[in-house]
């Protein structure tokens, strides 16, 4: 049996009762932490679970499925995902290939950032379209991510912006010499993902601005949500650019220009610097 398995986001304890019991009983457990981070070391997890884990990292899931899947079907053997099993296209694909190859499966749900965004106080239901806001560099600047922001402001719906994680990256000097070398892991922060926000927005024109997005749009940075130190904080665009959440991981929502009042109450208590009432318009 193939098992793909949620961790939850916060630490080591967040694993399902059910999600332990299989690590337990499992030939075979893979670790894959570049999709997201959780907060603790391996040797912590190791330790908790009572069990050696086997690290797969990004070239391993992403080209390696057949090894991890390898004799699956004889005995069981488990993915660890950080968050819930689908919250990443990856390992959907990690279900096809084990269909294909006709080896039983099952997947151990838990919690992902895409439901527990709703402890800032703004309803899930009322989310529009998620989207990604990846780093940019001196020659590819993406900024098709604003257009479905547009399309969520205009429609009066959330937008959750889930920020650039860059880990295992090889330098562009390794792909050339076909030796791999790896850049040093970066974790995007709201302040960045803002300031990319505002080079986009200062390109838009003055009906733009004060229909769609402007540098005094509200926004809610979050920060290691579902760990003890979890952060959040409400501000304009401008201010989130220099926002400091500490370290990852980061979430950026932008929220519908007319929200419920208890939204906007909830809110208000991370908002040292505004009064929400004027901008629920």
């Amino acid at each position: 049996m193939f098992y793909l398995i949620g961790l939850g986001l916060g630490d080591l304890k967040d694993i399902t009762v059910k999600g332990l019991e299989i690590v337990k009983q499992c030939s075979r457990v893979y670790l894959e932490m570049y999709t997201s981070i959780l907060g603790c070391s391996l040797e912590d997890m190791q330790e908790f679970y009572g069990r050696p884990l086997l690290l797969a990292d990004r070239d391993l899931v992403e080209q390696g499925a057949d090894e991890i899947l390898a004799g699956a079907g004889e005995s069981d053997v488990a993915l660890l995902v950080v968050g819930d099993p689908f919250g990443a296209t990856t390992h959907t694909d990690f279900i096809l290939r084990a269909k294909e190859k006709n080896i039983p499966y099952k997947v151990i749900h838990n919690a992902s950032i895409m439901n527990a965004v709703g402890c800032c106080g703004l309803q899930l239901y009322k989310f529009g379209e998620t989207v990604s806001i990846p780093y940019w560099d001196e020659t590819w600047k993406p900024d098709s991510f604003y257009d479905k922001i547009k399309l969520n402001r205009l429609h009066n719906m959330h937008t959750l912006c889930l920020l650039d994680i860059k880990v295992k990256e090889p330098t562009p000097e390794s792909l050339m010499r076909k030796r791999k070398e790896y850049m040093p892991p970066r974790f995007m922060t709201v302040a960045e993902a803002a300031h990319q926000l505002l080079s986009i927005v200062e390109k838009k024109d003055s009906l733009e601005k004060n229909t769609v997005l402007n540098e005094q749009s509200l926004c809610v940075g979050l920060a290691r949500v579902g760990q003890e130190s979890q952060q959040i904080a409400v501000g304009t665009l401008l201010e989130m650019r220099s926002t400091d959440l500490g370290g990852p991981l980061h979430s950026l929502i932008i929220p519908a220009k007319e929200m419920h009042p208890l939204e906007v109450e909830f809110l208000q208590q991370y908002a040292a610097s505004i009064k929400l009432d004027d901008y629920n318009h």
